[in-house]
């Protein structure tokens, strides 16, 4: 079978390629990707081509299928897994399968299987590992940002408490706590936002704090305090440029007590060090930022670490039980992770849109695998559709949705949109 692929041969050299799949093995998974979200670490990876940690150094003879965020449907099962799947299932992956300690993963190592790709051959590893995942959503856009997600809820479950006189660590954030979500105003923290007021392991007290106060408007108005305290959550939105001393503001919010859980959405010094300030006893701060100088240092209280019993953690991806969460939650209506989708493209904007993904402003890419469509911003649908039909329908679709890509959107576009 013949496949569409934008694949990797070097330093940003990333080419949109048609070749021929090999014939299928009977413990191998023949798979048709629909949707699939640009990851920054597929920037890193096309930065660093053969010098990167988990791409094979033959990429010029043997290049590899980027992309790892994606979400499809099962054409043809080997015989080994028939009786776990079957032809129509849809599935997403976790990539990180961590097969007998190697560092390899779709989207970084492989030549037949990756996100940007049409149609791709899943190996035996994959399933073995369990980490090919039943996904029975209506939209496949989900299980796209589903890992992006699990990382996020990662997070949550990695933070941990403590009590007097008890060296087990209680894992997970505290429930009827108070938390604090620093600099989170972003897609990124959408998704924070939208699992800790949903979550089973709920808090009493969210406050999200930016400085951006376009972000923190749009923040409210797609996940609303009104909607946090059907939850039985108080949810604040904080710009702290407003406030002469936002930590004391803060601490009002939590009765003075401080909060049991603090997570750090940007690698800047200041913010972790507010973070720090704004910890209760045992609390727990989670740098879940990515910085990327690795001298990166802010001050943390070490009286407090050692009299009032705070610590730290750092969290830098899920696991595939934080992803199975995120996909049952997806499924049960509980979280709606489009918040984080800012643009959406076809095939033939992978390799621009990878090569150059910091520069480009917003929150995820989705990609449509199938599908030619220059890389758009939702927000620009209504300009665009003054000339064009096409975006005039999908601005129609998506402001019906509180301006959010959703299912409507997507089969849309699976119907209209020009093929690749």
């Amino acid at each position: 079978m013949k496949t569409k692929a934008v694949r990797m041969y070097g330093k940003n050299d990333l080419r949109l390629e048609e070749f021929e799949l090999p014939a299928l093995k009977d413990d191998e998974i023949l798979a048709h990707i629909i949707s699939d979200s640009i990851c920054m670490s597929s920037y890193k990876a096309a930065l660093q081509g053969a010098d990167h940690k988990r791409v094979p150094n033959d990429i010029a003879e043997n290049p590899i299928i980027i992309g790892h965020e994606f979400c499809g449907e099962i054409i043809e099962v080997g015989a080994k897994w028939a009786d776990k799947y079957k032809a129509g299932d849809r599935f997403a992956i976790q990539p990180a399968i961590n097969y007998k300690g190697s560092l390899q993963a779709p989207g970084y190592s492989y030549r037949f299987i990756g996100g940007s790709a049409q149609y791709v051959i899943i190996p035996n590893e994959v399933m073995e590992m369990d980490c090919l995942l039943r996904y029975n959503g209506d939209a496949f856009f989900y299980g796209s940002v589903a890992e992006p997600m699990s990382c996020i809820i990662g997070g949550y479950h990695a933070n941990y408490h403590t009590k007097n006189g008890c060296y087990v660590h209680d894992m997970g954030i505290v429930e009827g706590g108070c938390v604090a979500l620093l600099a989170c105003a972003g897609p990124m923290g959408l998704g924070a936002i939208d699992y800790a007021i949903n979550c089973d392991r709920r808090p009493s007290v969210v406050v999200v704090t930016d400085i951006d106060e376009a972000r923190l408007k749009r923040a409210a108005e797609i996940l609303t305090p009104e909607k946090a305290a059907k939850n039985g959550v108080k949810l604040y939105y904080v710009n702290t440029n407003e406030y002469e001393n936002p930590v004391e503001y803060m601490m009002s919010l939590t009765d003075g007590k401080g909060f049991n859980d603090v997570f750090v959405y940007a690698p800047v010094k200041p913010v972790v060090e507010m973070g720090d300030r704004l910890l209760a006893r045992d609390g727990c701060l989670n740098f879940f930022a990515g910085p990327t100088n690795p001298e990166f240092k802010a001050e943390f209280n070490f009286y407090n670490v050692h009299y009032t019993s705070t610590h730290l953690v750092g969290t830098s991806g899920g696991n595939t039980d934080d992803m199975r969460e995120c996909l049952t939650m997806v499924e049960e209506g509980k979280i709606n992770p489009a918040a984080m989708i800012t643009h959406i493209g076809g095939l033939n904007a992978v390799a621009e849109t990878t090569c150059n993904l910091p520069k480009i402003p917003g929150g995820k890419k989705l990609i449509y695998t199938g599908k030619d469509m220059p890389l758009t911003a939702i927000a620009d649908f209504g300009e665009l559709g003054k000339t064009d039909k096409f975006y005039a329908d999908l601005d129609v679709i998506c402001k019906a949705n509180n301006g959010l890509w959703n299912a409507e959107a997507e089969k849309y576009v699976l119907a209209n949109a020009k093929d690749i």
